[in-house]
């Protein structure tokens, strides 16, 4: 399954938790605050300077590395 960055944080970590590492990695350490479930990765990204489209790439690619 890829991720796009109108998934909200919850629904990526739930497609597979290792995520959780590149997110904080990216800089966004709040995973478990309650906007994780309601606002999607791109508003996120927006609101921590993050570059959503390289960070979607980023865990897409992991993704498919984990499961070639």
């Amino acid at each position: 399954m890829e991720i796009n960055k109108n998934m909200t944080i919850e629904e990526i970590i739930l497609v597979d938790r290792g995520i959780a590492n590149i997110l904080m990695a990216s800089g966004m350490h709040c995973l478990g605050c309650v906007m994780a479930s309601g606002e999607s990765l791109e508003q996120a990204c927006a609101v921590h300077g993050i570059d959503c489209d390289q960070l979607v790439a980023t865990i897409n690619d992991w993704l498919a590395q984990k499961n070639a």
